[in-house]
């Protein structure tokens, strides 16, 4: 019993053992939370350093643009220094030659309104050849424009002058009239002359009827030789070139002639409007018109003057611009 005793006495007990175990938990435990420190110190230095280094490249690297941005101030201000002088005189070149260019084609519309269609055409072929020499400045796309509508207008004038002028046809309608209003008057002169010579042995009511009458054809020879003189405005007109003033001294002509027509004829003849539409609905152009001028009659009475008027007046000849001219007045970009 005594040598169990002291063996047991010997042995450390339950208690002193557990207290070890936790001293021991212990020290692990702060072994494991230095190393963690330990750790995150090492982790927080390294991040440190490694967001210092990146700080250092860049600013070295804001250092070497804000180098390569002055070295291309400088570079952008010499070519400022040296480039503009040619660019400039190169578009000042370019643009006098579109103004002589534009000059030149209102000659071409001038000598197309003194019917002078030859001398037109040469004008174009000449600037047609003259944009296609070396000292020629203007941008390649537009001189091919207009290079083209050159040719276009050459062709449309070639194709021109090779038929009757429209306004050679007025003038000829114009002068058939008038021809036709002289017989006219010279018919009521000698009508008129005959009859006041056959009232020596008529009545006295008779001879009222006779002066009446005469005073009526007073009125229609006046208003005859008003009408010409009408015309010849009109003539004048159509000479010029002037379709307004064309039309106007046309249509101011039927309204005096419309008068001598009495309110029956003109019910079966064309009214103005009539008129118009009819030959608008049919789209007569200019040969239609030539072909009935040189096929048609003179005119046989006032109802059919009235009728050539309004064909005049639907067929006035309008001036058709250059195409060319229409391209150089827009705007260049």
């Amino acid at each position: 019993m005594s040598i169990n005793s002291e063996s047991l006495s010997k042995e450390p007990s339950a208690i002193q053992q557990r207290r070890q175990a936790n001293t021991l938990l212990l020290r692990l435990q702060w072994l494991v939370i230095l190393l963690l420190i330990a750790a995150l110190l090492v982790l927080y230095i390294s991040h440190q350093r490694f967001q210092h280094s990146v700080n250092e490249r860049l600013q070295s690297n804001e250092q070497v643009v804000s180098r390569l941005n002055e070295m291309d101030d400088r570079i952008f201000a010499m070519s400022q220094q040296t480039l503009p002088e040619p660019s400039v005189a190169t578009n000042n070149q370019a643009q006098n030659q579109l103004d002589l260019l534009r000059i030149q084609i209102q000659a071409a519309n001038r000598l197309l309104a003194d019917n002078n269609d030859s001398a037109a055409i040469d004008l174009l072929r000449g600037l047609h050849w003259q944009l296609a020499q070396s000292s020629n400045e203007i941008a390649p796309a537009l001189t091919v424009v207009i290079k083209q509508s050159l040719l276009k207008d050459i062709e449309r004038l070639q194709a021109q002058s090779a038929q009757p002028s429209p306004w050679q046809i007025q003038n000829l309608a114009i002068q058939n009239i008038q021809d036709f209003l002289h017989s006219h008057e010279r018919a009521a002169n000698s009508n008129s002359n005959g009859t006041s010579n056959n009232n020596g042995n008529e009545s006295t009511q008779q001879s009222r009827a006779v002066s009446n009458n005469n005073l009526a054809l007073t009125r229609r020879q006046l208003t005859i030789h008003e009408v010409i003189m009408t015309l010849n405005l009109a003539n004048q007109a159509s000479n010029m070139r002037e379709q307004d003033q064309l039309v106007s001294y046309l249509t101011q002509a039927r309204k005096q002639l419309k008068t001598l027509v009495p309110q029956s004829s003109m019910t079966a003849s064309k009214q103005p409007a009539q008129a118009a539409k009819s030959a608008t609905s049919t789209a007569e152009s200019t040969n239609d018109l030539a072909k009935n001028l040189e096929t048609m009659k003179a005119p046989s009475d006032i109802p059919e003057v009235l009728d050539w008027l309004d064909r005049l007046i639907a067929n006035a000849p309008k001036p058709t611009p250059l195409l060319t001219a229409q391209i150089l007045d827009k705007p260049q970009r």
